[in-house]
């Protein structure tokens, strides 16, 4: 029974991730106001946003049960594969459908926008097959215990959760303007899509050992993450990523070199 212990984590990992696309979908109560010039406004659905929650959630979760595994010392093949299962819905599929919710509102903005074509639509779910070449890749690789090949995909999960919880709870309307721009959604799908399947190496934050200077970069992250979310709340999480992607490949190159 000890042994299943973590792999009820990881199900409630998957449980959550279902919930997120059963509320990314529900999107009925969407308003545009459209004026004589074709301007319009909406409101992003609050179940969006619980969606992204639910993301969150999952994320923490998935966290916990590698930490269970480890504590109770009942890692498994089986818990391997199940935990990669359910982070392909829970980071890969969800996020997908909230980029193509979020296509839909960009669409809708515009002159016979709610008129979009479903090709439009439909390359948001790029995401979620990079993430699922991400993590068959990483099932197969024994060597990313404490770096990474590709960005990891909870991360990037976490990154598009945070795009609808920005729109929720941020004022700042030229960072919405950025986050429900068409081309920067199609963009978004393609370098973090790239990011997913490429072999650069993407630090763990898993510690080695206790050396200052070995875990100086993730030092400088953990920093970075407190200020940023004090000050720039739910914008904190693309500042981070784009620093932790920066970290990582500046590392990487200094290794190289």
């Amino acid at each position: 029974m000890k042994n299943q212990i973590p792999n009820l984590f990881t199900l409630l990992n998957l449980f959550f991730g279902c919930m997120a696309i059963v509320f990314a979908l529900q999107t009925n109560n969407v308003i545009i106001y459209v004026n004589d010039q074709y301007n319009s406004s909406f409101n992003i659905p609050e179940k969006i946003s619980w969606a992204a929650i639910c993301i969150m959630i999952a994320a923490v979760i998935d966290f916990l049960d590698g930490f269970v595994a480890r504590l109770l010392r009942a890692t498994s093949e089986m818990g391997k594969q199940l935990d990669s299962l359910s982070d392909v819905v829970s980071f890969g599929v969800a996020p997908a459908v909230i980029l193509y919710q979020l296509l839909r509102f960009s669409y809708a903005r515009e002159a016979n926008g709610l008129d979009v074509t479903l090709w439009a639509l439909v390359p948001a779910f790029i995401l979620a097959c990079a993430a699922a070449y991400r993590l068959a890749k990483f099932n197969l690789d024994t060597t990313q215990q404490y770096s990474f090949r590709g960005v990891p995909v909870p991360a990037v999960g976490l990154l598009i959760a945070s795009f609808a919880l920005i729109l929720h709870f941020n004022y700042i309307n030229s960072i919405n303007s950025i986050i429900i721009n068409k081309w920067f959604l199609y963009a978004s799908i393609i370098v973090l899509s790239y990011l997913m399947v490429s072999n650069h190496r993407i630090m763990s934050l898993k510690f080695r050992d206790f050396t200052f200077k070995n875990n100086l970069p993730k030092i400088i992250l953990l920093v970075i993450a407190i200020i940023a979310a004090l000050f720039l709340h739910w914008i904190a999480v693309p500042v981070v990523f784009i620093i932790y992607i920066i970290l990582s490949l500046t590392i990487s190159k200094n290794k190289a070199e």
